[in-house]
C-alpha cells in the first residue's frame, strides 16, 4: 500500500466545530477596505455591462434568469431541472421529476416581463404545466385526464426545451469533443472540464470512467495551444467515480487499488502539461481523498509538474485546515500545487447525514453569510501562499459522456 505518512502527518481537524467560534475568528479578516470594495464594484459592474451589451451571449439564459430569479422558488426549480433533466435515463422518470419540481414554484401566477419570445413561451408552458400537472398526480390519474391526453405531451416538450436553454449554458456538450468545440468558440477563458453524474457502483463503472477520463485528457491536450501552466485548460476528476467502494471503511483497499489509477491519469495530464484537479467529495470522504492525494503527490514520476491540485469547498468548516495541509504537503515535496476554491456542492447531503446521526453540529455552514465569510478568508489564505500554491479561477465546464451506458445517463 502506498505510504502517505512519510513526509508529513495525515490530515486531522475537528469535524463539526461551532459556528460562533469560527465567526469570531474569521470576522476580523473578512472586512475589506474602502478602496478594495470600490475596485471590486467597478470590475464586477464592468463585467455585467459587457455581458449585457453583447448580442445574447448566453443563448437566452440571461432572459430566462431575469424571468425567474434564483431568489425565487421558480428560479430554484428551473436550475434543478436544467441540470437534472440532462441526465435522467428515460422519459417516464423525466415526467415524474417534472411533476415534482413544478409543484415547488408558483408558475401559474407568474406575470411575464420579458420581450423575448422564447422566454414568453417557456413562462406560458411552465404556468400551464403547473395547472395541468399537480404535485403527486400521475398521467394515469383520473383528474384532468382529458386535459392531459390533449395537452400534457406538448407541455412536457415545451418544459424540456426551456430546461435545455438553461442547461446549454451550464453544460457545454454531451461529449468532450462537443464541449471542446464550444469552448474554442469563445476567446479568453481557461476551462476545467468535468463530467456530470460521476459515481461508480461497480468495478465495470469505474473502468469506464477511467477510460473516459483518459480519452478526455488526450482530447483536451490535443486541442490546446502552447501556453504554459497555469494558463492552460484542465480536467477535474472525481475519485468516487474511479472506485466502487470509495468510503472510509474501505480506506486500505481504496489506497491500494485506486492510487495507481490516479497516478496513471495524472501522468497522462503531465504529458500534455494540463491542470489535473482532484475534485471535492462529501465531508465523510475528506480524509480519504487527502490520503489518495498525498500518495499520488509522492509519486516520483510526477516530480517537476505544476499542474496537480485539488478543489477545496469553502462551505466545509475544515476548509482552512485543508489549505494548511496542502501548504505543508507542497513544501514537504518541494512542489507547486494548484487549488480551485469553490463554495461547495453537497449541502443537502451533508446536513441530512448529520441529522440522521444525531450530531450536535454540521460539517458545513448552514448560513450563506458564513460560507461567504469563509470563502473570503480561504481566498486570502491561499493568495498569501503564492507562489507555492496557485489559486486559480477557471470557467468550469461540464460534459456528459452518454456513450458510457451507465444507468444514470440518458442512452
Amino acid at each position: 500500500m502506498p505510504d502517505t505518512g512519510s513526509f508529513f502527518p495525515p490530515f486531522g481537524a475537528p469535524y463539526a466545530p461551532d459556528d460562533g467560534a469560527i465567526a469570531a475568528a474569521l470576522l476580523p479578516h473578512g472586512r475589506l477596505d474602502a478602496a478594495r470594495e470600490s475596485r471590486i464594484d467597478r470590475v464586477a459592474g464592468g463585467l455585467i455591462e459587457a455581458i449585457r451589451a453583447n448580442d445574447d451571449p448566453l443563448g437566452g439564459v440571461e432572459d430566462m434568469l431575469r424571468e425567474f430569479a434564483l431568489s425565487t422558488k421558480e428560479g430554484l426549480a428551473l436550475m434543478v431541472l436544467a441540470e437534472a433533466l440532462l441526465r435522467v435515463p428515460d422519459a417516464a422518470t423525466a415526467d415524474r421529476f417534472i411533476e415534482d419540481r413544478l409543484g415547488q414554484g408558483d408558475f401559474v401566477h407568474h406575470e411575464t416581463k420579458s420581450s423575448a419570445f422564447l422566454v414568453n413561451a417557456s413562462a406560458w408552458a411552465l404556468g400551464l404545466s403547473a395547472r395541468v400537472i399537480q404535485p403527486g398526480e400521475t398521467p394515469q390519474g383520473t383528474i384532468g385526464r382529458l386535459a392531459k391526453r390533449i395537452g400534457a405531451p406538448a407541455v412536457r416538450a415545451a418544459t424540456r426545451q426551456a430546461m435545455r436553454l438553461m442547461g446549454s449554458h451550464f453544460v457545454l456538450g454531451e461529449t468532450i469533443e462537443a464541449a471542446l468545440e464550444r469552448a474554442h468558440s469563445t476567446s479568453g477563458p481557461r476551462y476545467s472540464f468535468d463530467m456530470l453524474g460521476e459515481g461508480a457502483r461497480t468495478a465495470a463503472d469505474a473502468q469506464r470512467y477511467f477510460n473516459a477520463y483518459a480519452t478526455a485528457i488526450d482530447a483536451i491536450g490535443g486541442s490546446t495551444d502552447d501556453r504554459p501552466l497555469p494558463d492552460r485548460p484542465g480536467i477535474s476528476v472525481k475519485l468516487s467515480a474511479l472506485h466502487p467502494r470509495y468510503e472510509a471503511v474501505s480506506g486500505e483497499r481504496v489506497l491500494r487499488e485506486l492510487t495507481p489509477q490516479v497516478i496513471e491519469l495524472a501522468r497522462f495530464a503531465k504529458r500534455h502539461d494540463l491542470n489535473f484537479t482532484v475534485d471535492a467529495e462529501e465531508a465523510d470522504r475528506l480524509e480519504l481523498s487527502l490520503d489518495v492525494f498525498s500518495a499520488v503527490l509522492a509519486d516520483p514520476s510526477l516530480a517537476g509538474w505544476d499542474g496537480f491540485g485539488l478543489a477545496v469547498q469553502a462551505y466545509q468548516k475544515r476548509a482552512p485546515d485543508v489549505i494548511d495541509w496542502v501548504r505543508d504537503a507542497a513544501a514537504a515535496h518541494g512542489r507547486r500545487l494548484m487549488v480551485r476554491l469553490v463554495k461547495g456542492a453537497y449541502w443537502d447531503t451533508e446536513v441530512k447525514r448529520a441529522q440522521e446521526r444525531g450530531l450536535a453540529g454540521y460539517p458545513v455552514f448552514t448560513r450563506k453569510a458564513m460560507t461567504d465569510l469563509n470563502y473570503v478568508a480561504c481566498a486570502q489564505q491561499l493568495l498569501a501562499l503564492r507562489p507555492r500554491i496557485f489559486l486559480f479561477a477557471v470557467t468550469r465546464t461540464r460534459f456528459i459522456q452518454r456513450d458510457m451506458s451507465l444507468p444514470f445517463f440518458r442512452p
